[in-house]
C-alpha cells in the first residue's frame, strides 16, 4: 500500500484500518456541531429517526450563530428547541452572543489535532487549520451521526497545495485564499482534501491557516488539512500528536504558490471564484464595508484595518460594520482599545455572529450598493438583497476601502 495523506491516516484511525483514496468508509467521530441554521431540522430528523438519545452529549455541540439578535418569533421558537434538546443533556448548548462556531470550537478547546469533525455548515473545513478533519454535513447525515456517533464516507482524493515564499505587507492569507479558489475554480477540488504543504506553511499564523481551510470549500473541498507543527501546539498545547502525510503519499494534483508573488486580491460578483487583483478595479465606488465572520472576524483582522485606516476617518456615506467573531474577540478589542477607535471612525458594532454574512440578522445592503467583504460567499442575494454586488477581500482592502469610499489598494495608503 502506497502511502497515506493526511486525509488518508485519520479516515483510517478513525475507521480502524488502513484506508486510501476511494474506498468507502463507517467511521466513529470525535465532534458533532449543529447551528441554529442546521439544527431545528436536524432535531426533526432526529426525532423521526426514532432517536432517544445521542451516542455522546459531551461530542455534541450547538451553537446559536446565524441569527444573532434573533429576528423573528417563528426563529425564537427554533432556538427554544435547541434550548430544549441541551437542557435534556443531549448537548452542549453555546448562547446567542457567544460568537460564530468555527471561532468557538477552536477557542473552546473542542478541536485537537487528529479529529474527524462534523458540522452542519459547510465551512466546518475550518477545523482543518488545526490538523484536524473537519467536514461539512447535511442534517440528515448530522442526525444519524448524533445517535449512532459513526458516519460513512468515501475516502477523498487530496489535491496538494505548495506554499513557498512569505506574504509582503498588506497582502494577507484571504488574499492567498482568493487567488487559491480563483486558481482551484469552484468545483476544481469537488469532494477532495486540499492539504496545505511547502516551506511558507510555518510562517503561517494559525488566524491565517483558519482563514485558508475556512476557504477552501469555495473549491468544493471536502476537507482542508494542515500539518501540525509549534503554531498548532501553541494553539492546542501538549496533547494529541500530529498526523504527517508520508513522504511516499499519492495526490490528485499539486499546486503551487509563491506568496511573496500575490497582491491583494477581489472575488467578484456574483461567483466567489471569479478572482482579480484590487488593481484592475481601482476607483469603482463602493458603498459599504463587513469587517469580520468566521473568516475574517479575529482580533488580528481588527488590529490590520485599523493599521491600514490610520488616522482617517470612514469616507463620506461608506457604513463599515464590524462582527467580531466570538465574544472573546469582542472583549479582546475592547481592551486593546480598537472598539473604541472604530466606532469613532463611525462602524457600526455588531454582536457577534454570522449577521450580514448571509443576510440572516441585521446588516442588509441597499439595491444597487457595492460591498466589500472579508467573508467567505458572495452569491447573489447573499446578503439578503439581490440587488447588492458582494466583493470579497482581506481585512486591508476592506480598510482601504472604507476610508476611501471607493476600491483601493491597501498598498497605496500611507503605511
Amino acid at each position: 500500500m502506497a502511502g497515506q495523506t493526511i486525509a488518508e491516516k485519520i479516515f483510517s484511525a478513525h475507521a480502524g484500518r488502513a484506508v486510501q483514496a476511494g474506498d468507502n468508509i463507517i467511521a466513529a467521530v470525535d465532534l458533532a456541531m449543529a447551528t441554529d441554521g442546521s439544527g431545528p431540522l436536524t432535531l426533526d430528523l432526529f426525532a423521526k429517526m426514532a432517536g432517544k438519545s445521542v451516542f455522546d452529549p459531551a461530542k455534541i455541540v450547538m451553537v446559536l450563530d446565524h441569527y444573532v439578535p434573533c429576528p423573528n418569533d417563528k426563529v425564537a421558537a427554533l432556538h427554544d428547541s435547541m434550548r430544549a434538546f441541551a437542557a435534556a443533556g443531549q448537548c452542549r448548548l453555546l448562547e446567542l452572543g457567544e460568537g460564530i462556531c468555527h471561532q468557538l470550537l477552536p477557542e473552546k478547546g473542542y478541536v485537537r489535532p487528529g479529529q474527524l469533525i462534523v458540522g452542519g455548515d459547510s465551512h466546518s473545513t475550518t477545523y482543518g487549520a488545526f490538523n484536524a478533519l473537519g467536514t461539512g454535513i447535511g442534517s440528515s447525515d448530522l442526525a444519524a451521526a448524533m445517535i449512532t456517533g459513526k458516519l460513512w464516507f468515501r475516502v477523498p482524493e487530496t489535491v496538494r497545495v505548495f506554499l513557498t515564499g512569505s506574504l509582503r505587507p498588506r497582502v494577507t492569507a484571504k488574499d492567498l485564499a482568493l487567488f487559491l479558489v480563483g486558481r482551484l475554480g469552484a468545483d476544481g477540488a469537488a469532494y477532495k482534501a486540499v492539504e496545505f504543504a511547502g516551506p511558507a506553511v510555518g510562517g503561517l499564523t494559525m488566524d491565517d491557516r483558519m482563514t485558508l481551510c475556512n476557504m477552501m470549500v469555495e473549491t468544493g473541498a471536502k476537507c482542508a488539512l494542515m500539518p501540525g507543527d509549534s503554531v498548532t501546539r501553541v494553539f492546542c498545547g501538549d496533547g494529541a500528536p500530529f498526523v504527517a502525510a508520508d513522504a511516499d503519499a499519492v495526490y490528485e494534483a499539486t499546486v503551487a504558490a509563491d506568496l511573496g508573488a500575490l497582491e491583494p486580491m477581489l472575488a467578484l460578483p456574483h461567483h466567489v471564484d471569479t478572482v482579480a487583483p484590487v488593481a484592475a478595479h481601482e476607483g469603482l465606488p463602493v458603498h459599504m464595508g463587513v469587517l469580520g465572520t468566521c473568516t475574517n472576524g479575529r482580533l488580528s483582522d481588527l488590529a490590520l484595518a485599523l493599521d491600514v485606516m490610520g488616522d482617517a476617518p470612514l469616507a463620506a456615506g461608506f457604513e463599515l460594520l464590524v462582527v467580531p467573531a466570538s465574544r472573546a474577540v469582542f472583549l479582546a478589542a475592547v481592551k486593546e482599545g480598537f472598539i473604541e477607535r472604530l466606532l469613532r471612525k463611525g462602524a457600526v458594532i455588531l454582536p457577534p455572529g454570522c449577521g450580514p454574512c448571509c443576510g440572516s440578522s441585521p446588516g442588509i445592503p441597499s439595491a444597487g450598493e457595492n460591498v466589500v467583504s472579508t467573508a467567505n460567499r458572495n452569491f447573489i442575494g447573499r446578503m439578503g438583497n439581490v440587488k447588492a454586488n458582494i466583493y470579497l477581500a482581506s481585512p486591508a482592502s476592506v480598510a482601504a476601502c472604507a476610508v476611501t469610499g471607493r476600491m483601493t489598494s491597501p498598498g497605496r495608503l500611507a503605511t
